[in-house]
Parts: structure tokens; C-alpha cells; sequence
């Protein structure tokens, strides 16, 4: 609807952030099944085509008052973005579903009495497509230039994206990746099953060895997923972190593939240490080992998005 009605892509709301003469964007973006998640959009200049990025962290829920906290205290990776040429935004997604990847396969879309039919309900990662989707047709979006950052599961996610739509994103950064789902892991005793619910948990999963990790998963499974795989990934570990060898051994699979990859390890305190949070004082607690990281990060996306300095 237009003229007076709704249109996605006029902002739900906007909001100044402080310390930056940069605005926040609200939008929703329909999702797949016909339902709306929203994202907050930043862009350098009010004017021009922008190369976008994609910013993800963990798993969904939350709505827009997490986003708005995401705005609140983790807007210094956005402001690294907007002074490197790149528009930006933080989006929420649904909850995972437990082995919904694993079970479900790919979705398919047909219709019924002139609607849609699915044969499965969206994913998480698949309501990081719709919003991607629609960012692509916002005017200051360069729709050719589409990269990816994700964190802890949101890191799994760009690898699910880029196996089942492999030319919707053009880089992709997965730092910390809990790629257990989508390399077929088969936890050890480290993890147990929730009586309550009868779903596993797998937080202290103690996964350190890649070479033990190899030995856990499916690897045919695996493989073939890589296989899928276009877009370039830097691979991001951390060095204590007790899944490094799910994060080696998903950069070891895309070079064994031949996919065009990279893989780098900080010795940090910080789960997602690659988006630095504002602490209570309003201060943004950021070191160096944070910040080369971020640079790294932003030079290997240069690479493939080359955005327009301004």
C-alpha cells in the first residue's frame, strides 16, 4: 500500500545515536512465510549506492527492544562500517529450531488457492534472507554488493546461507562459528539431553581439536554442503574458545573444497569480540586486539565489495 498506506520501505522509526551525526533506521522486512521481522538500517550519506552489510549475533528472538540495545551499546562495529564506505544494519530473526536444518532440507514453495504452500516453516537463517532481500531494493543499497557478519550461531548461519543460496551474498565473515548442526556434529559426553524438554544441551560442549572434531561429524554430509558454497568466508576463531576445533576444522573444509577462504585466531576474553559493547559508564570498551580484528575483518570484505570511500 502506498500513498498515505504502508510501504516497507519507508522507515518504522528513526532515532539519532550518540556521538555519531548518522541516524538508525527501523524497518520490517516480510519474512517468507508472509509474517515481518525487523532490522535497523545505517548508511553513511543520505546520498548514493552503498555496498551493504549483513550484522548477526547468536540466536533469534528478541524483536526490536533487542535491536534497539544492539543500537544502544553495540553500535561501534557500525560506526566502523559507515567510515569505511559501508551501509549497515542489525536484524532479529526467530528462535532456533533444534536440528531444523538437519530435518527439514530445503524449503520449498508452491501454491495453493492463490497463496503459498511450504513444505516446512522458515528458519532463522532464512529470515535473514528476507531481510536481505528487502534491503536489496532500498535506493541507497547497492543490490550487487551484499556482505555477511555472524557470531556463535549467526556465524553457522551464513554458512547455511551460502550452501542453499549461494549468490545472495557476495562475502561473508563468520566469526566463532557453532557450525555443530551444519557439519553433522555428534556431540560427546560433554553434552546431555534436558529432561525437562528432551532437547540437548550443548553449551559447554568441549570441542578444542579439530582433528577430534573431524572424527565426530558427518563428513560426506559436510562436504557436500561445502561444496554448495560460493561466496569467499574469512573464518574467525578464538584461541581459549572450548569450539575451536569446529571453527578450524569449518575453514580446514572449505580449503579442502577449494572454496576461496581465509581463517584467523585472536587470543580474546570476549565471545564476539568483534563487536565491542558500550559499557555502563557510555564508554565503548574496545582494545587493540579488537580493533586489528575489526580492520582485518573490513579488509578482507574490501576485497570482494570495494565500497566508495566518502
Amino acid at each position: 500500500m502506498r500513498d498515505g498506506g504502508f510501504d516497507s520501505h519507508r522507515p518504522l522509526a528513526s532515532a539519532n545515536l550518540p556521538g555519531s551525526d548518522r541516524p538508525v533506521e527501523y524497518f520490517l522486512a516480510e519474512t517468507l512465510d508472509g509474517i515481518y521481522t525487523p532490522y535497523a538500517l545505517r548508511t553513511p550519506a543520505d546520498e548514493g549506492t552503498f555496498p551493504f552489510i549483513f550484522l548477526a549475533y547468536g540466536n533469534g528472538g528478541g524483536g526490536l527492544e533487542w535491536l534497539e540495545d544492539r543500537m544502544r551499546n553495540f553500535a561501534y562495529i557500525t560506526e566502523k562500517f559507515l567510515a569505511a564506505g559501508y551501509a549497515c544494519a542489525w536484524g532479529r530473526y526467530r528462535a532456533e529450531v533444534e536440528l531444523g536444518f538437519n530435518r527439514g532440507g530445503s524449503l520449498i514453495i508452491d501454491r495453493r488457492q492463490g497463496m503459498d504452500l511450504l513444505n516446512r516453516a522458515p528458519l532463522e537463517f532464512e529470515d535473514e534472507v528476507a531481510i536481505i532481500e528487502h534491503v536489496r531494493h532500498h535506493p541507497r543499497i547497492d543490490a550487487k554488493r551484499i556482505g555477511h557478519v555472524g557470531v556463535s550461531h549467526a556465524g553457522e548461519m551464513l554458512f547455511k546461507i551460502a550452501s542453499l543460496y549461494p549468490d545472495l551474498i557476495q562475502a561473508g565473515v563468520a566469526c566463532e562459528p557453532a557450525n555443530h548442526e551444519f557439519l553433522d556434529l555428534t556431540p560427546d559426553n560433554t553434552a546431555f539431553i534436558n529432561p525437562e524438554t528432551l532437547l540437548r544441551n550443548i553449551e559447554e560442549m568441549q570441542m578444542r581439536d579439530p582433528i577430534v572434531v573431524r572424527s565426530r561429524i558427518n563428513e560426506d554430509v559436510a562436504l557436500r554442503r561445502m561444496a554448495k558454497i560460493r561466496t569467499p568466508i574469512l573464518v574467525m576463531g578464538r584461541d581459549d574458545d572450548h569450539l575451536q576445533g569446529i571453527f578450524r576444522l569449518s575453514y580446514d573444509l572449505l580449503a579442502e573444497s577449494g572454496k576461496e577462504c581465509e581463517w584467523v585466531s585472536w587470543n580474546h576474553p570476549l565471545h564476539g569480540y568483534i563487536f565491542p559493547v558500550r559499557g555502563d559508564d557510555g564508554t565503548v570498551i574496545v582494545d587493540e586486539t579488537q580493533e586489528r580484528a575489526i580492520e582485518g575483518l573490513i579488509a578482507f570484505l574490501d576485497r570482494y565489495l570495494s565500497p566508495s570511500r566518502i
